[in-house]
């Protein structure tokens, strides 16, 4: 683990941290207007490197930070906050060196961003023990892709676009097809996003992971759990490739195969109505978030891809 100490003073400018994959839709903005999350788990950072490993870009949760102060000052373009386009808006309270930027405006991922080169990153332990895959993708880990509002949850859609990027440089061209679910219904509106396919046979992807093993015909393509510590995908067969899901929401799919539903055994009477809630279903199906998809597409190896 590390805290971030401030590059002028020492001060120390963030509780211990643990280092974790950057997300790759981190810039993606959302709609309009829309109140977004905290981009970052409490107790985590992660750091965008170039090419050459040098570190671009540190994002935290805006919570972690201590020993700082935010700038007072007015924010011209903002619509519900702070968009940090004026750059770094958060002091070191020990010498007011701008030490990071933070941003909580509609639309954009609540974060806190520091400037690499206005703090340091000094040892503060060990890190946190690696989580096993049973663990992770335990029933009570998994995440609702739907929001208290019963809309689809903006890091569920950045999250499935992520895949979807993965499917596409997987299939290259080809058609791909999911079997009936929960997760093909979610997910199925997203293929329609990719480029029409090129002729010839269409490849099978199936949900596969931890206590959902492969059986029958191998597919061609296993939507799989991503660990959320090292980024890795959970391992498939020779044969089989990965696509990765965030662990969260591949645990939630994956029980969502459990809930059958029996047969009523007898009638209720004549006087007694049910009033079980219905389960909900989101107005629209689930949005492409264009620069999550295009930037995931980018580290995979294509060429960039043109905005809409």
């Amino acid at each position: 683990m590390e805290v971030f100490t401030c590059e002028g003073c020492g001060a120390v400018l963030t509780a211990p941290l643990s280092r974790v994959p950057f997300p790759v839709y981190a810039h993606a903005s959302y709609g309009n207007g829309h109140p977004m999350p905290v981009l970052m788990a409490s107790g985590t950072y992660a750091a965008d490197d170039d090419p050459a490993g040098d570190t671009r870009l540190i994002v935290i949760a805006p919570g972690d930070a201590v020993g700082t102060a935010l700038v007072q000052r007015r924010e011209y373009g903002a619509c519900c906050g702070i968009d940090g386009r004026y750059g770094p808006n958060v002091t070191c309270a020990g010498c007011g060196r701008k030490v990071a930027t933070r941003v909580d405006d509609c639309s954009l991922w609540q974060a806190t961003w520091l400037e690499p080169h206005a703090v340091r990153a000094v040892p503060a332990g060990p890190d946190r023990p690696v989580a096993g895959w049973a663990e992770l993708t335990a029933r009570w880990c998994a995440t609702e892709p739907l929001d208290q509002s019963g809309e689809w949850d903006p890091r569920w859609e950045a999250e499935a676009s992520v895949t979807l990027a993965h499917l596409h440089h997987l299939a290259q061209g080809a058609l791909i097809t999911l079997p009936g679910g929960p997760f093909a219904d979610a997910f199925r509106p997203l293929l329609g996003e990719l480029p029409p396919p090129a002729p010839g046979p269409a490849l099978r992807a199936v949900l596969a992971g931890p206590g959902l093993p492969l059986s029958g015909p191998l597919p061609d393509i296993a939507v799989v759990p991503r660990h959320p510590q090292t980024g890795e995908a959970w391992p498939t067969p020779p044969g089989v490739a990965a696509a990765p899901l965030a662990a969260a929401y591949w645990t939630h799919f994956a029980y969502l195969r459990e809930r059958l539903i029996r047969p009523a055994a007898g009638r209720l009477p004549a006087d007694v109505e049910r009033d079980d809630l219905l389960p909900p279903h989101p107005r629209r199906p689930v949005l492409l978030v264009w620069g999550a998809y295009a930037t995931a597409l980018e580290r995979l190896g294509h060429a960039p891809v043109n905005g809409r």
